[in-house]
């Protein structure tokens, strides 16, 4: 009996939301911005009509205007951005 107690075992609370495997959300580098009041309310009704975190949606709005730019400026902000994470 104590054997299937150690199979049924979880971890409490919620399991890491990062956007890779066993990444941790409190471990990513913080950020600061001041949007209009529209937009941080479309942003709420965008967390909540999705059920995705306030910083994925952001994650995904980045994504997609990146997807949009040319091809010259997605080859210009993929190589300053990762000079940048390797300066740190």
């Amino acid at each position: 009996m104590s054997e299937n107690r150690v199979k049924d075992h979880r971890r409490a609370g919620r399991p890491p939301a990062g956007a890779r495997d066993g990444e941790k959300v409190k471990d990513y580098p913080q950020l600061s911005i001041r949007v209009p009041v529209e937009f941080k309310a479309r942003l709420n009704a965008l967390s909540a009509v999705t059920g995705l975190a306030q910083w994925r949606v952001i994650v995904e709005a980045i994504n997609c205007f990146f997807h949009d730019l040319p091809q010259t400026d997605r080859d210009l902000v993929d190589g300053l951005s990762e000079r940048l994470m390797r300066a740190g």
